[in-house]
């Protein structure tokens, strides 16, 4: 998904929903944020477009959503539905977990999170890996090092 520009409001709501998780979130972040998922890299609270995803693996284009209570009424529901239909049309797959499911059984729910990432990372095309800061690549950073150190008068 190309960058697209994120409202300084989107932006602030995002924020203040890192800093106020629920209990699920917490638990299933403390899996997720340190690349115990086969080293996949999530991201949470993430503005897209005008929807604020859960948790994100943009790599196999996965979002990871948890419903509280609010999400068993109707009008939250179709709700819902409009938002997974934008994230689908941007090429992401949507899983919906409780967050009575993370509570009561955080394996099973990061098992599936697992196999459905390993399927989706077999079928995508590889991501680009993006510049450094400062721009150019690697390469480029690291022949900057030799001739700061041999400026430097090391060998």
């Amino acid at each position: 998904m190309p960058h697209a520009a994120v409202s300084e409001r989107q932006r602030n709501r995002a924020k203040q929903l890192r800093r106020t998780m629920t209990r699920a979130e917490t638990l299933l972040w403390r899996y997720l944020k340190a690349n115990r998922i086969d080293e996949l890299s999530f991201r949470r609270q993430v503005p897209l477009r005008n929807y604020i995803a859960d948790f994100v693996c943009l790599s196999v284009k996965l979002i990871v959503e948890l419903d509280g209570e609010s999400h068993d009424f109707a009008e939250r529901q179709k709700a819902d539905q409009r938002r997974d239909a934008f994230f689908e049309s941007e090429g992401f797959h949507i899983l919906r977990f409780t967050n009575e499911q993370v509570m009561s059984n955080l394996e099973g729910v990061v098992e599936i999170i697992r196999k459905v990432a390993s399927s989706r990372a077999s079928t995508l095309p590889p991501s680009l890996t993006l510049p450094h800061k400062g721009g150019g690549n690697g390469n480029d950073r690291s022949s900057n090092n030799v001739n700061i150190s041999t400026a430097r008068g090391q060998p």
